[in-house]
């Protein structure tokens, strides 16, 4: 019988196996670049730079930026 261990042991497991965990670091990193955008934003208006210079540098929407510049309460 065909049983789990088999299974992994197959070529086509271990390539979707280490696809599905290359995709997983991207989703990571992608979400680690955008959030270190968010949290640059302040400094950036800090510097005196406006929201559309932020929105331009850091690729985002103006809208993410103003939204990102609230101060939290």
């Amino acid at each position: 019988m065909f049983e789990l261990n088999d299974l992994r042991q197959t070529r086509f497991f271990q390539y979707v196996f280490e696809e599905g965990k290359k995709e997983g670091k991207r989703e990571v990193f992608e979400e680690a670049k955008q959030e270190a955008k968010l949290e640059a934003i302040p400094h950036l208006l800090a510097f005196g730079l406006s929201i559309e210079q932020i929105a331009q540098a850091l690729d985002l929407d103006k809208k993410v930026v103003k939204q990102a510049a609230q101060p939290t309460s």
